[in-house]
């Protein structure tokens, strides 16, 4: 005769289950397991857990794997949740089964240097760091167990890495903008004009759309809205249009039925394509990334004395103000504001020779 089994466990599909009242709470869970040892054991720590948490208010040890399970299951609404995934999978095989009161910097050296043996930029090893940090801090201050206390007492302080070959923003003068521009294929050129006058990111101009386009019939122009899951901060983009920008927008009415910016009838993917790498070996600036279109924009407004708080609207960056409800002297103030970066130079200007490219393409 075998032996009695403990009361509280359930045979069920092959894995034994708990189903029993612990101190006046009902628990009913999966042990993960076959073996009745092993689920006795399970049940008996998951008691002793309950008993420490109700009457010393001592927390139940989980591991990091469980909170990074949780953290996936709660975020799947983030846009960047598949990146945060991809960092969890090569962290949870080094300090999954590591308790969340156990984990420091560390802890994690092993997986830090695991990172570095394989090649990997300090930019990229900091980026899981934050994934652990935000993690460790939503288990001390937000997640909360059914005995109403967090699942950490205080999150450890988790330091990224000095990154002294981190990448520094590289805003182009006049004169490289032209040489620059000149080097582009046509309709590259014009999505590269339209960044450096609006300060739109390479997937905004990319998946602008001419349902976006919003016509302002007072000051006989037009504006783009972007949609805020297009746009990185989340918020609705209002995309304000200078001389420059809106010449752009003209030459490309017509050329296709949906998207503004197109090469050979179909939307263009990315701007920092193989023509763009050539161009910019071309003219010795190989250093120049789209990005750095929108951090041109930004010193030339800075430089032309526009306010914070105009910059801010006009390059699309959260700020608590910010509200895509603007009134006609608004629009008109941030308009003036975005012509004050048109070049004033002469014939030779880049986006004269980028329009007359355009104008016979």
């Amino acid at each position: 005769m075998g032996r009695k089994r403990t009361p509280g466990l359930v045979w069920r599909q092959g894995v034994w289950h708990i189903d029993k009242r612990i101190r006046g709470r009902r628990i009913c869970q999966s042990t993960g397991t076959a073996q009745l040892q092993e689920a006795e054991q399970f049940l008996a720590r998951l008691t002793e857990e309950t008993r420490q948490a109700t009457v010393y208010g001592v927390r139940p040890s989980r591991t990091f794997e469980q909170a990074a399970a949780k953290f996936v299951l709660e975020n799947q609404h983030k846009r960047s949740i598949g990146s945060d995934v991809g960092r969890l999978k090569q962290l949870v095989p080094i300090i999954g089964q590591l308790p969340l009161d156990r984990l420091h910097i560390g802890s994690l050296q092993s997986w830090i240097n695991k990172r570095r043996r394989e090649g990997v930029s300090v930019g990229t090893i900091n980026h899981g760091l934050k994934v652990v940090r935000r993690i460790l801090n939503l288990a001390a201050t937000e997640w909360m167990d059914d005995f109403g206390l967090t699942w950490l007492v205080a999150a450890p302080k988790i330091k990224l890495l000095p990154d002294t070959h981190k990448r520094q923003p590289y805003p182009l003068n006049w004169d490289e903008q032209g040489r620059l521009f000149r080097e582009l294929p046509g309709h590259l050129g014009s999505m590269a004009l339209f960044a450096v006058n609006t300060g739109c990111r390479d997937g905004e101009i990319c998946r602008l759309q001419w349902n976006w386009e919003v016509n302002v019939p007072a000051l006989e122009t037009s504006v783009f809205m972007v949609p805020g899951e297009l746009v990185k901060n989340g918020e609705e983009r209002l995309v304000v249009l200078n001389q420059v920008a809106q010449s752009v927008v003209e030459a490309q009415r017509g050329r296709h039925p949906t998207h503004v910016f197109a090469y050979q009838g179909k939307p263009v993917q990315r701007m920092l394509n193989g023509a763009w790498l050539r161009a910019r070996k071309r003219v010795g600036l190989e250093q120049v990334r789209v990005h750095d279109l929108k951090h041109t924009f930004g010193r030339r407004l800075r430089a032309a004395g526009v306010s914070f708080e105009d910059r801010q609207d006009l390059l699309g960056h959260r700020s608590g103000r910010i509200t895509t409800h603007y009134s006609g002297a608004e629009l008109s103030k941030l308009i003036d504001a975005a012509n004050q970066v048109c070049d004033r130079g002469n014939g030779s200007r880049p986006e004269i020779v980028v329009l007359r490219r355009l104008s016979v393409s």
